[in-house]
């Protein structure tokens, strides 16, 4: 547990402490658009280096393993939105029905993949296999996310092909120039690759500072009560336990092995803060402050739970894996 403390204290309380600030002090006038285009310039800088660090040579052995990264894809992209359709049911006795929409966004939102692969790794499973998953994953839903939320939220996100043309400018553009100058900066990236985790954390939390302060401006956080918040805290845990249940027992009737069952639980459990807060921005305007919270409660106890698990299955490990931590398993 203790592991879990260190690995999310310090960037939960400077997540709140960005959401504190903007409350206290939203950002305004000219400071909003100052805001808004550093937020913008930042995640497509973010975006270009994610390109620019991925090495196809890397992840060869686990893009070859099909099966893993198609029962990976089916959690992120069928199984997550089912259950996010399922969640609308909630509101509104349970949950606002600007909250349940932002768990039905949270459940379309791709998979991460810094993390997957660390709490992979930790637990001696497939880290190849766990990286093309991330990877993919990423790339894909960068397309897939605002077409299933244009199909499953409709008018509830402003679905326009304008909205479309931002992300793909914001997102997928500075990803495939990464892609074809890797062959110049990928050595450079991966060098750098704690700077760029840093990189990551303070973009996200720029994003944050942009959608709250548009949120306080507009006052949509009036609606909002802390019986519904520890209601959205129950859901949240909740889905979080299903999806570890799912990706788990379904990967072992699959017939994965050991480790592969271990790159299907953390990478087809887990939801992207950074790929889904710039499209929540683009997507829902000024509400997007509320729309996000599910994903960033989300986000903050898986990191609490995997980071257990991976602690858990490291220990578990037969004597062979704990010796040669990654290696895949087909």
């Amino acid at each position: 547990m203790s592991r879990a403390l260190r690995f999310l204290d310090p960037y939960l309380l400077l997540l709140v402490a960005t959401m504190g600030l903007a409350a206290l002090l939203p950002a305004g006038g000219t400071a909003a658009d100052a805001v808004d285009t550093v937020s913008v310039v930042a995640i497509g800088l973010l975006f270009f280096l994610y390109g620019a660090r991925l090495s196809t040579r890397e992840v060869g052995d686990g893009v070859r393993h099909w099966r893993l990264h198609l029962t990976i894809l089916s959690c992120t992209f069928v199984v997550f939105p089912l259950l996010g359709l399922a969640a609308g049911a909630l509101a509104p006795w349970l949950l606002t029905e600007q909250l349940a929409l932002g768990v039905l966004f949270l459940c379309l939102v791709p998979s991460t993949v810094q993390s997957s692969i660390a709490f992979t790794s930790i637990a001696r499973g497939n880290v190849a296999g766990a990286i093309a998953a991330g990877s993919f994953s990423s790339l894909i839903g960068v397309v897939l996310t605002p077409l299933l939320a244009g199909l499953l939220i409709g008018g509830g996100a402003g679905i326009s092909l304008d909205s479309l043309l931002r992300i793909a400018l914001q997102l997928l553009l500075p990803f495939v120039v990464g892609q074809l100058l890797h062959r110049w900066l990928g050595a450079v990236v991966v060098r750098h690759r704690t700077a760029l985790s840093y990189f990551e954390r303070g973009s996200v939390l720029i994003v944050v500072y942009a959608a709250f302060s548009e949120g306080v401006r507009e006052g949509v956080f009036g609606q909002i009560s802390w019986q519904r918040l520890l209601a959205l805290f129950a859901v949240v845990v909740v889905l979080l336990a299903l999806m570890l249940l799912i990706t788990g027992q379904g990967a072992r009737r699959l017939g994965f092995g050991r480790e592969d069952r271990i790159a299907v639980v953390f990478a087809g459990s887990k939801k992207s803060l950074a790929v889904g807060l710039p499209m929540s921005s683009v997507l829902f305007g000024a509400d997007a402050a509320v729309t996000v919270l599910p994903l960033m409660l989300f986000h903050q106890v898986q990191l609490i739970v995997c980071a257990v698990l991976a602690r858990r299955w490291a220990a578990q490990a037969p004597p062979e894996d704990q010796e040669s931590a990654g290696s895949t398993t087909r």
